[in-house]
């Protein structure tokens, strides 16, 4: 056991979060904290660290055992990130240093047979511990989460989310025995993303994990524990399943409450008939008083079971667009902008029509934000031009909802600011998305970020809006909250153009998918996860070839065509069908299961990458 919670008391703001909590964490365990907003997840990894206290309760951590956390936003850091990721070798660091001083001490005769001595020890001891691999260690992390830009800024020059990566990025290079990690997903892009849990995937600790992003949790947990009013319940599997055992948990507990309260309610008929005979008996039956005051007796002691919440309260969302646009929602042609001697977009365009459902994925710092910012009119583009159709009216959720506003305005005046209702019937709508009694009164500066996001949804759900522009929607919204916005989207009958990093909700919300790349947009009519394996062939027939000196390619734009050269085109798809060829031959001479579905999958990746090279060739042919 690495550490172990046992019968946690835990008040927080005057709230009851557990009373007789328990919790444990084994050796190389891989575990899932999930549960909504508020719940008390991230308090459980603050008891840990010993940020919080327990009311009552213990909290065991094995001898010796590290743990890494990053509880806040790393601060007060002098020297550049490579400087501050190198300082998590501490221990190598000072080993280095004493080797240094035995080299200036074997200069000295009289010193050296000793300081040769120790110098070995020091470099054996050094080389076990990975000394000689610091630099790759660094690269390799930096690398993974897109910090290699970064590597020798100052780090007091870093945003916050460039400090929290470099914060994360320490902690993983320390490869402590247990890694906590609160929501590590956020201020990560794709490609991070897909790297942290091909990392969490080889780790050799114990990991414990707080997110929302769902897909994430699938890839990288194999237990998840569900924390919901202040209990745990242990599920085995990862987030998907546990969702289907959650449910049928319940319908399970359900069903066994029903059967319980008919059999009380029989006991309590039964007992009410026995008084009733047995007073009617003459003289009044003692048998029949005795065998009711038996029964109520065996009632008492009966243990009740709670009846299970099948339904818990969600916020009560739904977007209605009224009046439609025209046929054309934005048209953007040849967009660019510049900040400082950075290009961000070049020569970008979008033609976006009703109805459609476009998300924008990319990379961190890829112009993804200030491209939506330019279709709001927050930013002017300093060449080409954006247009927005008929009748089109913007609901516009940023990443935070409510910076620009006044930290000092009540909750329940910012709503009816923006919407023309009484005070009653703003309190009304309020608590469709969870904000109850006195809770509309508070200062919006104090509000949480989910906290945040449902309010302006709420804003939304009241303003006539037929064009949808989000960005980064789920950041702050619990899973509940997530699954509860998606389906507004769902029945939503504008358009929808959006900014995320989460797979699931990519996946569930968009049926079109644009790479920004460079400065422009690569467009695909298929959801993300199918269109990733379309990109990245392209990605892949655009490389220069070995040997070859790289020619400029001309811009893809719409087309999404992976390159303009049809000989090396041909050799791709030459290259591709002997690899399909080849995995067809395997799988008809496999009798093992598991390697046919392995290959099954390869031979499904391969065949999109070959669909996509012939439409490139089947476009290039047609000029």
């Amino acid at each position: 056991m690495l550490i172990t919670l046992k019968e946690i008391k835990k008040i927080l703001g005057g709230d009851l979060l557990f009373e007789n909590l328990n919790f444990e964490i084994l050796p190389g365990e891989k575990i899932g904290l999930v549960g909504r907003n508020g719940s008390g997840k991230t308090t459980i990894f603050k008891l840990i660290n010993q940020i919080e206290t327990p009311d009552s309760g213990k909290v065991f951590i094995k001898k010796q055992a590290n743990v890494g956390y990053l509880s806040q936003i790393p601060e007060g850091i002098t020297g550049t990130v490579h400087d501050y990721l190198k300082s998590s070798f501490s221990s190598l660091m000072t080993i280095q240093e004493k080797m240094k001083r035995l080299e200036t001490d074997m200069q000295d005769e009289k010193k050296m047979e000793r300081a040769i001595e120790e110098y070995g020890n020091l470099q054996d001891e050094f080389m076990r511990l990975g000394g000689y691999e610091v630099e790759s260690q660094i690269e390799k992390v930096a690398h993974g989460l897109n910090l290699e830009d970064l590597l020798f800024s100052p780090f007091q020059n870093l945003s916050g989310g460039e400090k929290t990566k470099a914060g994360l990025a320490r902690i993983l290079l320390e490869k402590p025995d247990v890694l906590l990690l609160d929501e590590p997903t956020n201020h990560l892009d794709l490609h991070a993303i897909e790297w942290l849990e091909s990392y969490i995937q080889q780790y050799e600790g114990a990991v414990c994990i707080i997110s929302h992003d769902r897909q994430f949790l699938d890839q990288t947990v194999e237990k998840i524990y569900d924390l919901d009013q202040g209990e745990i319940n242990v599920y085995i599997g990862n987030f998907s399943s546990y969702v289907k055992e959650k449910e049928e948990r319940l319908l399970a507990e359900f069903k066994a409450y029903q059967e319980q309260q008919k059999k009380i309610k029989k006991m309590k008929e039964a007992i009410k008939r026995l008084k009733i005979w047995a007073n009617q008996a003459n003289p009044p039956s003692e048998k029949l008083h005795k065998r009711a005051r038996n029964m109520e007796r065996a009632l008492e002691r009966m243990e009740k079971l709670d009846k299970p919440n099948l339904d818990p309260q969600k916020m009560g969302l739904s977007f209605d667009a009224e009046d439609r646009t025209g046929k054309d929602v934005i048209v953007a042609g040849s967009i660019t902008k510049t900040y400082g001697d950075t290009p961000v977009l070049q020569g970008l365009d979008l033609h976006l029509r009703y109805q459609e459902r476009l998300a924008i994925v990319g990379r961190n710092g890829s112009g993804k934000s200030t491209f939506l910012k330019l279709i709001i009119g927050d930013e002017q583009p300093d060449g080409g031009e954006i247009s927005l159709g008929a009748q089109v009216s913007i609901g516009y959720l940023p990443q935070e909802p409510l910076k620009h506003e006044d930290p000092n305005m009540q909750m329940i005046e910012y709503f009816r600011e923006h919407v023309r209702v009484t005070e009653g019937q703003a309190r009304q709508i309020l608590a469709r998305f969870m904000f109850f009694g006195y809770a509309v009164f508070q200062r919006i500066g104090m509000l949480s970020g989910g906290e945040q996001m449902r309010l302006k949804l709420a804003v939304f759900m009241h303003q006539n809006i037929n064009l949808l522009i989000l960005d980064e929607p789920t950041n702050h919204l619990d899973i509940d909250s997530q699954e509860v916005l998606e389906e507004a989207i769902e029945n939503f009958n504008g358009t929808v153009l959006g900014v995320s990093h989460d797979r699931y909700f990519l996946n569930s919300c968009f049926t079109e998918t644009a790479f920004l790349h460079d400065g422009q947009l690569y467009r695909f009519p298929r959801r993300y996860e199918e269109a990733r394996l379309k990109w990245q062939a392209q990605l892949d027939a655009m490389k220069p070839q070995e040997g070859h000196d790289e020619k400029p390619k001309e811009p893809m734009g719409k087309l999404s065509q992976p390159t303009k050269d049809n000989v090396q085109l041909e050799k791709y798809i030459e290259e591709k069908e002997q690899q399909l060829q080849k995995l067809e031959e395997e799988m008809g001479q496999t009798e093992n299961a598991e390697e046919l579905i392995e290959l099954q999958q390869e031979k499904e990746k391969v065949e999109a990458e070959l669909e996509s090279y012939y439409d490139a060739w089947i476009a290039e042919k047609d000029e």
